[in-house]
């Protein structure tokens, strides 16, 4: 969000009023002083206006979304070329809202979207180990030796990592479900890449206890109170 719209709705103040604070150097984002108002403000960016904080978390009603994420659809607040999971929140606050845990442009299923940056680092977090299970299908068949491999965790040269042991269940000769605790780039294309294979899809159906309902491609829904005290 601009900076100016983000004192604006943070104050309830107008375009003018917002742009004078800017100017004047009031402003400070992640403790630096900001004098341009079409500076980007992040999610989580800590704001203060002349010292006091203005985390727009604490002013603004928690909010805790579902989404079913279609193909083709980015995972970003904003994009110039893709449309966004943002762009499918039909809503008022959808500019206020950030992602606890991106997929990839091509995969599908469970987004969890929220405006509580303390409560997303309870699901993002690497110390939380929170697992997501995926539903996965393969271009070859999966040999039953892949089981051991993922469990014994693949070494990534590019990061010098190696994954955390992930579960493979074989459901059929090219399809499964891995369950992983840590999301590295394109994981678990990598690993099935890594004993020759290729993922052809990939659908997340939960994140924790969180388990994607029968929302259909596209549609979303607020969490209850119970789903939202998983993390």
């Amino acid at each position: 969000m601009r900076l100016d719209k983000y004192i604006q709705k943070l104050t309830g103040s107008g375009k003018s009023e917002a742009r004078l604070r800017i100017a004047r150097g009031d402003v400070c984002v992640e403790g630096e002083q900001i004098r341009d108002n079409l500076h980007e403000v992040a999610k989580l960016d800590r704001v203060e206006v002349r010292g006091i904080d203005t985390d727009l978390t604490k002013t603004e009603k928690r909010r805790y979304i579902m989404l079913n994420k279609p193909a083709g659809c980015v995972s970003a607040t904003t994009d110039p070329e893709h449309e966004t999971v943002i762009d499918l929140i039909d809503t008022d606050y959808a500019e206020s809202l950030h992602i606890a845990g991106r997929l990839d442009k091509e995969s599908t299923g469970l987004i969890i979207l929220t405006n509580d940056g303390q409560w997303s680092r309870r699901i993002t977090e690497p110390v939380e180990s929170v697992a997501k299970r995926y539903r996965v299908e393969t271009e070859k068949e999966i040999a039953p030796e892949t089981v051991v491999s993922f469990s014994e965790g693949f070494y990534f040269a590019y990061e010098d990592i190696t994954t955390l042991p992930a579960e493979l269940e074989i459901l059929g000769e090219k399809s499964a479900i891995v369950t992983i605790c840590e999301g590295k780039y394109h994981q678990i294309k990598r690993m099935f890449h890594a004993v020759g294979n290729r993922v052809v899809s990939l659908h997340r159906q939960s994140v924790g206890k969180l388990v994607m309902d029968k929302l259909a491609i596209g549609e979303y829904r607020e969490l209850s109170k119970e789903e939202i005290a998983f993390f």
